[in-house]
């Protein structure tokens, strides 16, 4: 028989003592290391998740500023082009109101010049008439009319044309 199949009271004495000298050597010197670095890996794993989850709800809290804040800079962008509008609104309603005023004025300033050209050009009608009617009335006289008769018959006609 193979003699590595025998069993051995001996060699199976050796092997647990030496398994038990091993183990309370690797208990004393690296299993208490190994613990001891293993619960500094969780307590660090832990730590990371804890500032994980404080940086999601920053980041969360963060968002949710961003959105009001940017939901404010709508509703002012809103205000002011209103406000730009009801501005333009009004600038054309002056623009308007100048013009028709300028329009108004342009056309009294007509009004009078036309009303002050029509009373010069009756003035020149009466003053042509009167030289006409002296004319006419002096060849139909065929004599000659004094200074003072001239007068005199030109106040005559121009009152008797202010009648008509």
């Amino acid at each position: 028989m193979n003699p590595l199949v025998q069993p051995d009271p001996g060699l199976f004495i050796w092997t647990i003592v030496t398994f038990l000298t091993l183990l309370a050597l690797l208990t004393k010197f690296a299993w208490k290391p190994l613990l001891a670095a293993l619960q500094e890996r969780q307590d660090r794993i832990r730590a990371s998740l804890d500032d994980a989850k404080r940086a999601t709800e920053e980041m969360e809290r963060l968002r949710r500023e961003s959105a009001e804040i940017i939901r404010q800079a709508h509703v002012e962008a809103a205000a002011i082009v209103t406000s730009i509008r009801a501005d333009g609104e009004r600038l054309r309603e002056e623009m308007k109101g100048k013009a028709r005023a300028e329009a108004a004025a342009i056309v009294a300033a007509a009004e009078r010049q036309i009303q002050a050209e029509a009373l010069r050009a009756r003035h020149e009608v009466r003053r042509e008439a009167v030289e006409l009617s002296v004319a006419i009335a002096s060849k139909l006289l065929r004599r000659n009319i004094s200074v003072e008769d001239n007068r005199v018959m030109i106040d005559e006609m121009i009152g008797s044309l202010g009648r008509h």
